[in-house]
């Protein structure tokens, strides 16, 4: 087994550090808290609630949301990663890592660990690529295109729940209900409450949401096509993440030999078993040419066999 996969296979249990489901939930949080944090700054600082809000968004949440002119992401082109994780509301942060938690969990349980950051990133992209397209060639979204910001996990936290659904339609949820619910029920609810909320409010944010959706499936269907999209993402990762890290082989050495062939003693002694035969043929050795034609081996097996005689 390769050394990074050796590294990956100790992260599959939830209740270690390393695992990827609680990476992305603690990225997620940790954003959220620094920018509540910023938020009752802004709070204590100004006079009143609408000032304060003004500044804050102006100030902060524009560099952490993704903006809908050309323009502004070749200012803040950051804001390509940041808006993935970021949060601006306790029960938009709180839907949103329920249902990661949810879907993550069951993707971890289908797939393993090396597959659900890939994802998450790759849906939260398509994502933004459809809301930026849509505002920037849609009639009825160009009015709004200056103000227009995208937030959020919810495109990739789709992608993750399409491609559970594309795996395994019949994985069943609360089996306490009646044997349970299909996921492709609820999966199928969620996507009918984004494409009937385009004409309601935040249409972007609902096409980004379906972008997501199609990325999960097309990355289940590539996968079973022998195409593995999160391979390149995760060498880079490991390859990253092992730049610091103390445990790695140094590069050009090879193990097998560094511990075996250049070592200054042998990993085992050998033990040879005692026969009459073996017996018999060391004596008539000696006969024939003398003890001090014996090797050392033959020497310790005489020794022993007149060891266990007396």
């Amino acid at each position: 087994m390769a050394y990074h996969e050796q590294q990956y296979k100790k992260r599959l249990s939830l209740a270690q550090a390393n695992n990827a489901l609680i990476l992305l939930v603690a990225i997620n949080l940790i954003i959220f808290v620094i920018l509540a944090f910023l938020e009752a700054f802004y709070y204590m600082r100004y006079d009143s609630k609408e000032e304060a809000i003004h500044f804050y968004n102006q100030n902060v949440v524009t560099y952490f949301t993704l903006p809908a002119e050309v323009s502004k992401i070749g200012s803040r082109p950051w804001t390509i990663f940041t808006h993935m994780f970021s949060h601006t509301g306790f029960w938009h942060i709180l839907g949103n890592m329920l249902w990661l938690w949810f879907f993550g969990y069951i993707f971890l349980d289908l797939t393993g660990n090396r597959k659900i950051v890939p994802l998450y990133i790759y849906g939260a992209l398509a994502g933004a690529l459809v809301f930026v397209l849509a505002y920037n060639f849609f009639p009825a979204l160009k009015p709004m295109l200056h103000n227009a910001q995208a937030l959020g996990a919810s495109a990739g936290i789709m992608a993750i729940a399409v491609a559970v659904t594309t795996i395994s339609p019949g994985y069943r949820i609360f089996p306490m209900l009646f044997g349970g619910i299909p996921i492709w029920v609820l999966t199928t609810i969620y996507l009918i409450i984004d494409l009937a909320g385009i004409s309601v409010s935040n249409p972007g944010g609902h096409i980004a949401h379906l972008a997501g959706a199609l990325t999960g499936f097309l990355f289940i269907y590539s996968f079973r096509k022998g195409y593995d999209w999160s391979e390149w993402m995760n060498n880079f990762f490991d390859w990253v993440g092992n730049l610091f890290n103390p445990d790695k082989p140094k590069k050009g050495k090879n193990i097998k030999q560094e511990l075996f062939y250049k070592s200054d003693k042998q990993p085992f002694k050998k033990t040879p078993n005692i026969t009459e035969q073996r017996v018999n043929e060391i004596l008539d050795k000696i006969s024939q040419k003398g003890y001090n034609s014996l090797s050392e081996e033959e020497k310790d097996i005489l020794k022993r066999a007149s060891q266990e005689n007396q």
